[in-house]
């Protein structure tokens, strides 16, 4: 038995891995390292006396995302289908912790301190352990997905005391992207697609306007998204100043580096809001050239799920590509002016840990069977 298992690991390790995804994460990450070096300049400059101080940083959360994309790449998925439960336990564990321990920024209570220079986001990693955790339930309880209470809505029970631990921090982007993860998987697993309307319609979009109604933040976000310039100088002034980055890049930019809108117009422009610098700067060629990139990626992401060899390792497919697919539409739809500001880092190009690291994740071991 032992040398059964031992010959599935090896073949395993054998597989080709899917060439395109790959050079199409390290395209995404070298353009994004480069937009970071040329966004966060004159912030680095300002706030540190080194203009090179955040790319130096982004440049090791990148070399450590590929180093650690390779190493996952060699294990075997299905290995992770035996912890789906526990991902479901330590992801609620991380939250209430965050609840504990968690330090309070900007009226959030977000992120968990290891030291005065260490610190990380647990909703980051809560994302991807419900992507393993519902990956596991839908394949055990298949056949109760097309009803809909022993489908829709026990399996989205599950997600209720996540989502209340969330809502507490606050954190209602994450929130958002978890809340799109799951439903994705759950249509793609055998759930029905009319379920997920009547729902939708019938209690998510008045939750949703009562979650914002009720909260005078999310609601002054609104306001400011329905009309930047009645608080130009105040509540309006990032997106303002995104639209004039955008606007002012035209069809092939001002060129690399030669932004004026990251002179301290836009708040950290190496952030949520690169994407409005990659607008002026590399105009809508550049633009439109990275989202052509991200949108092989999920195209690659997809083909993987279709050739998976089994139903869990096409939803790990399926909830990774929506991971990275929903907060590249939000972050882009944002710095558009098409939605509310949200805190959402674009993949691969955001200064943030999170957005590096996505590099370790679509070709750890699925791809490898494409």
């Amino acid at each position: 038995m032992a040398k059964t298992k031992s010959g599935k690991f090896s073949s395993f390790l054998n597989n080709p891995i899917d060439f395109t995804l790959l050079i199409t994460i390290i395209i995404l990450l070298g353009i994004g390292l480069i937009m970071v070096l040329s966004a966060s300049s004159p912030s680095a400059l300002a706030e540190t006396s080194d203009s090179y101080r955040f790319f130096n940083k982004q440049l090791i959360f990148a070399v450590l995302g590929v180093i650690a994309m390779m190493a996952i790449s060699k294990i075997d998925y299905r290995f992770y289908k035996k912890f789906y439960i526990h991902a479901w336990i330590v992801a609620l564990l991380l939250l209430i912790a965050v609840k504990i321990v968690g330090k309070t920024i900007n009226g959030s209570q977000r992120w968990i301190y290891v030291t005065d220079t260490l610190s990380f986001q647990p909703s980051e990693i809560v994302k991807f352990l419900v992507i393993v955790f519902y990956a596991g339930i839908l394949v055990k309880n298949r056949d109760e997905l097309p009803y809909f209470f022993k489908g829709l809505v026990k399996h989205f029970s599950l997600l209720i005391p996540l989502l209340f631990f969330l809502m507490i921090q606050p954190h209602f982007s994450a929130s958002i992207v978890i809340v799109g993860i799951v439903c994705v998987m759950m249509i793609v697993a055998g759930c029905k697609f009319s379920q997920f309307l009547a729902v939708g319609g019938g209690i998510g979009i008045p939750a949703g306007v009562l979650l914002v109604v009720k909260s005078p933040y999310r609601l002054q976000r609104v306001l400011t998204f329905l009309d930047p310039w009645k608080d130009a100088e105040g509540t309006g002034w990032q997106v303002i100043q995104s639209l004039y980055a955008i606007g002012s890049g035209g069809l092939f930019g001002v060129g690399l580096g030669e932004s004026k809108q990251k002179y301290l117009y836009i708040p950290e422009p190496h952030n949520d809001f690169i994407f409005s610098i990659v607008g002026e700067e590399l105009g809508f060629i550049g633009c439109a050239a990275i989202i052509i990139l991200f949108a092989i990626f999920i195209w690659r992401g997809v083909l993987i799920a279709m050739k998976a060899p089994d139903m869990f390792g096409s939803l790990l497919a399926v909830g990774i590509t929506a991971l990275v697919g929903i907060q590249v539409i939000i972050n882009i739809a944002v710095v558009t002016s098409s939605m509310p500001p949200t805190g959402m880092p674009l993949p691969f190009f955001s200064y943030r840990w999170n957005s590096t690291i996505y590099s370790t994740l679509p070709d750890g071991g699925i791809a490898e069977y494409l």
